[in-house]
């Protein structure tokens, strides 16, 4: 993981409530709800005022929210004691912004029947919404006690307590919420919310405890490395390898970022290290076969992927590496056959273009001249796709290059073949 301890927009009450999920859809959601829940309670009540609340439902369902209002609040007048009314008086309220009133009309509708299921959640929307946050978290507890499966009331949920900066219990909230709605946006939203403010204030809390750690050292290595900048990384990474040399990653990662400056000997040296500290970490073996291949040692290469298959089996790239190395060798048989699962398997594009481009030259050197051609033809019209795609972006962005910005000119780039 990669960390920016500098770059992490505050989550204030203003912006939670900024970003907060629109309640009308869910409005009508339990206002359709209601109208079946409550058809036993409709039965109890005079024939005139069930067919009003009908009417004022299904106005409220057409977005109709004047007509549901004064619906409602006739029913309320003939069959008072009518729980459901004040609910949806009170949801139809809500959505026309008069949320002081709301809240009047969903405390009456829980004073007739406590565990109206909504009712405290709109209830603490409604509070929230007037930034009264501790009514309303004491009205969101009692729903998610209530009703745990909830996933919108546990939201509600987690957004008060970000508005409260209370990341941690927020991001309890959210994992629920999420666990029981995994593709609700709003839920992801605000979860990935809560868990950078967590990771935020868990980073500034160990730089208040001890400055001097070597952990510091490593949090500052990895926000340097994510904005590119290799040899503050690098820096940062060989001050907390002072401070605790035999920490096992400490050295696969400080070679990471010696080979993303261009400093081949020196990465292979720490991932050398690496091993010795740690000789079951998968990523230095994997790596150091990458640069064996990258200065053409395919017989190191092919040693070290296979000794990181073997800790592994599921690495990514590998039938492309191996296939790479077996190349190198002179074994264009084998070679050719791990082009070929790589062709059938891989999903990065970069890498996939690749492999149709090796896989033609070991079938041109084992004079399968057709299958040669068809590589090389799959290899090309993957490319032309990709440019296609790129020109397509770039018009409809219209993004124009700088001036003194050249891009280097390269026929049949490799892919780095380094993420895993």
């Amino acid at each position: 993981m990669r960390f920016d301890s500098t770059n992490i927009p505050e989550h204030s009450a203003s912006t939670a409530r900024s970003h907060s999920p629109t309640c009308f859809f869910v409005v009508c959601v339990v206002s359709f709800y209601l109208l079946f829940a409550a058809i036993e309670a409709l039965a109890q009540i005079p024939a005139t005022a069930a067919e009003q609340f009908r009417l004022a439902a299904e106005s409220m369902r057409n977005g109709d929210l004047d007509s549901a209002g004064s619906g409602f609040a006739a029913v309320i007048k003939q069959a008072p004691a009518f729980a459901e009314a004040h609910f949806n008086l009170g949801l139809v309220r809500e959505e026309q912004g008069q949320h002081a009133e709301a809240i009047g009309n969903f405390q009456k509708a829980l004073t007739l029947k406590p565990r109206l299921h909504g009712a405290n959640l709109f209830l603490g929307v409604a509070h929230y919404k007037l930034n009264h946050f501790d009514e309303a978290l004491v009205a969101l507890k009692k729903e998610t006690t209530a009703y745990p499966k909830d996933a919108g009331a546990l939201m509600w949920l987690g957004v008060v307590n970000l508005a409260k900066d209370r990341p941690e219990e927020a991001a309890v909230a959210l994992d629920k919420a999420a666990t029981l709605a995994p593709n609700d946006v709003d839920i992801l939203y605000h979860r990935g919310q809560a868990h950078l403010l967590v990771s935020k204030n868990s980073y500034a809390r160990m730089f208040t405890a001890d400055p001097k750690s070597w952990r510091v050292h490593q949090v500052l290595a990895q926000a340097n490395a994510e904005a590119d900048q290799h040899t503050d990384a690098i820096a940062e990474y060989e001050a907390a390898i002072k401070l605790a040399p035999t920490q096992p990653g400490l050295h696969e990662e400080l070679g990471s970022e010696y080979r993303n400056a261009r400093m081949p000997q020196e990465a292979a040296a720490a991932f050398q290290r690496e091993l010795v500290i740690d000789p079951y970490n998968v990523l230095a073996k994997y790596k150091l076969g990458v640069l064996a291949l990258e200065r053409g040692d395919g017989a190191q290469a092919k040693e070290f992927m296979e000794a990181a298959l073997r800790e592994k089996s599921d690495l990514h790239h590998a039938n492309y590496i191996l296939g790479r190395a077996e190349l190198q060798l002179g074994n264009d048989s084998v070679a050719m056959d791990f082009l070929k699962r790589s062709t059938a398997v891989e999903t990065d594009p970069e890498f996939l273009q690749q492999s149709w481009y090796q896989l033609g030259i070991a079938c041109r050197r084992l004079h399968r001249t057709a299958e040669a051609q068809q590589a090389m033809a799959t290899f090309q019209k993957l490319k032309d796709q990709e440019a296609e795609a790129s020109q397509k972006k770039l018009k409809k962005f219209e993004v124009h290059p700088s001036e003194d910005r050249v891009q280097p000119e390269t026929a049949n780039p490799e892919p780095s073949a380094t993420n895993n």
